[in-house]
């Protein structure tokens, strides 16, 4: 997989899939991926738009990208 080809993608209003928004999350965080290509991801978000499903595979890449804290022994369970 190529950041480059998911860029195109996007930039051609093409709906990105669960494995290629955690790769580039994945590899965003790990730092192999040079802010200008980012930039470039971006933009093309910005310009198409993303659907419910991408966003909800942004959500959970972003939110499981790094460690996370289990809260619910003070304040029980929220969901």
């Amino acid at each position: 997989m190529r950041l480059y080809d998911i860029i195109e993608k996007k930039r051609d209003k093409k709906i990105l899939s669960k494995e290629e928004i955690e790769y580039v999350i994945t590899n965003m965080v790990n730092g192999n991926i040079p802010d200008y290509q980012i930039s470039s991801l971006i933009m093309a978000i910005y310009l198409n738009g993303m659907n419910d499903d991408e966003l909800t595979y942004l959500t959970d890449a972003m939110a499981n990208s790094g460690d996370t804290m289990n809260l619910e022994e003070l304040f029980g369970n929220t969901i």
